[in-house]
């Protein structure tokens, strides 16, 4: 039961918190329902919406036939549990907190189930957690604790949509595909020798190797998307959900454990029948702070609210803004730039300490190495499991291969690109006297950012282990 001192209203308990008091149940049902799909290391463009003809991904098609492609949403690290954290909570890595791998928010910050409860959802998660402390992503646990969702057995997710069509449902359905070790699909539908890596990646038989492994994953991560769909439809709730998938962060060749847009840029899928135009893009600037002020925006709450954890500043709310008014295609614009952070202390394999900022404007990314002297290392590097042998085949294809595979490991204090004539980030422009403003006035934004965040570079790198998990994931 609820309770509250003598004299303090639930509505004005819930207004102390900064969250809105539960709209009466006759008007709940006005509400939209909330199904979010994320991946576990898909690279943005490798899915058919985004470009790839390689890989095939029908149920991710139709989606997008159905709904609106952002082009340009962008999660702050390419890292698991730093992206879901921020993305639950609305806050940038180092200000919650969870901005190591593995990593936890700080006691008190506020989350996706803290929001939505208060509104009259029920809101649940199969799957993937990778979060914590448990108190501050209070979901209701959906099937068995962790298990990766299962496309012929969705009977645990039915019965938590179906409860109660008088309540709205707020569901995170987290895959944990294509996360390596690349053991679901069918990796005989993608024969090496009929692939042909991006540009960014060194084209050798190593690598056409892991793709077609990658890939069959890639497809598998569909079906699990094509069986939640029908669920949805089989269910009668389509009409009124609102359905998201993404990618969450890039795959790990050259992407993940970066700041480089196969890193952290993401494919965003929204549905939203009656509301969203079907096949329509947009190609406004959005980061994944963006998404839960977004999501309460279309749900009729304020987004303006409390999120337990002040930034340096001493300001309370979201580190982003909904971008409602772009979802329902009445604008263009929503940010101006987009921040990325790394933190390789606390990852498998990873350099005790290469900490990497980056900002980047819609046509420009600026990324500072803050200790860029030492090595960068992490799995790949070591050539573990997935990637035994990867760069050392980098290495043996050719000078190009070998300069790729010894950029991965050292690189430059900054690094500046133009993405509108190098949109893999394959030319260095740091320090050509044409660009001196552009990279001043990136250099400029990413020290406001940063001591917005209250993020000290090196100092702030060290402090990594003290942000781990505690007990399970």
């Amino acid at each position: 039961m609820f309770s509250t001192s003598p004299g303090i209203s639930r509505r004005r308990w819930l207004a102390s918190l900064g969250l809105a008091a539960p709209v009466g149940l006759r008007n709940l049902s006005a509400r939209p329902n909330i199904l979010m799909i994320l991946a576990d290391d898909l690279t943005w463009h490798d899915c058919e919406p985004y470009g790839n003809r390689q890989v095939r991904t029908p149920h991710l098609a139709r989606l997008a036939r159905e709904g609106m492609c952002f082009d340009n949403m962008f999660t702050g690290t390419a890292m698991c549990a730093p992206t879901r954290q921020q993305l639950y909570t609305g806050m940038f890595p180092v200000r919650n907190g969870a901005f190591p791998n593995h990593s936890r928010v700080y006691d008190g910050v506020r989350s996706i189930p803290h929001h939505f409860s208060a509104l009259g959802y029920r809101v649940g998660l199969m799957g993937k957690q990778h979060y914590g402390p448990p108190e501050c992503f209070p979901f209701e646990i959906i099937g068995k604790t962790g298990a990766d969702p299962d496309p012929a057995r969705l009977d645990d997710l039915r019965r938590f949509l179906t409860r109660d069509r008088k309540q709205p449902f707020f569901a995170v359905v987290a895959s944990h595909q294509p996360h390596t070790p690349w053991d679901q699909g069918d990796p005989a539908a993608y024969p090496a020798d009929s692939l042909k890596p991006p540009p960014y990646l060194v084209d050798c038989l190593a690598m056409r190797q892991a793709l077609s492994r990658y890939y069959a994953e890639v497809t598998y991560f569909d079906s699990q998307v094509g069986a939640v769909l029908r669920l949805l439809d089989d269910s009668g709730l389509a009409d009124n959900s609102i359905v998201i998938v993404s990618s969450e962060q890039g795959a790990p060749f050259f992407g993940k454990w970066t700041c480089y847009d196969a890193g952290l840029k993401v494919a965003f899928i929204v549905r939203w029948p009656g509301k969203v135009k079907p096949g329509s893009r947009n190609r406004a600037l959005t980061q994944y702070v963006d998404v839960l002020p977004t999501l309460l925006d279309a749900a009729g709450a304020d987004w303006r609210v409390s999120t337990g954890r002040p930034d340096a500043h001493g300001r309370d709310g979201f580190d982003g803004a909904s971008f409602l008014p772009v979802l329902l295609g009445k604008k263009e614009t929503h940010g101006e730039f987009v921040y990325g952070v790394h933190t390789t202390r606390g990852i498998n394999a990873g350099s005790p300490s290469y900490p990497v900022r980056s900002v980047r404007s819609a046509r420009y990314k600026y990324i500072r190495n803050l200790n860029w002297e030492s090595e960068f290392s992490n799995v790949v590097t070591r050539g573990d499991g997935a990637f035994k042998g990867l760069l050392k085949a980098w290495a043996e294809a050719g000078p190009e291969g070998a300069r790729r595979a010894a950029f991965y490991r050292r690189r430059p204090a900054e690094e500046l690109y133009d993405l509108a004539a190098d949109p893999y980030e394959l030319v260095n422009l740091a320090g050509q006297p044409r660009l001196r403003e552009v990279q001043a006035e990136l250099r400029r934004r990413l020290d406001q950012w940063m001591a917005q965040q209250g993020d000290r570079g090196l100092e702030t790198e060290l402090e990594a282990d003290s942000r781990r998990l505690r007990g399970p994931e």
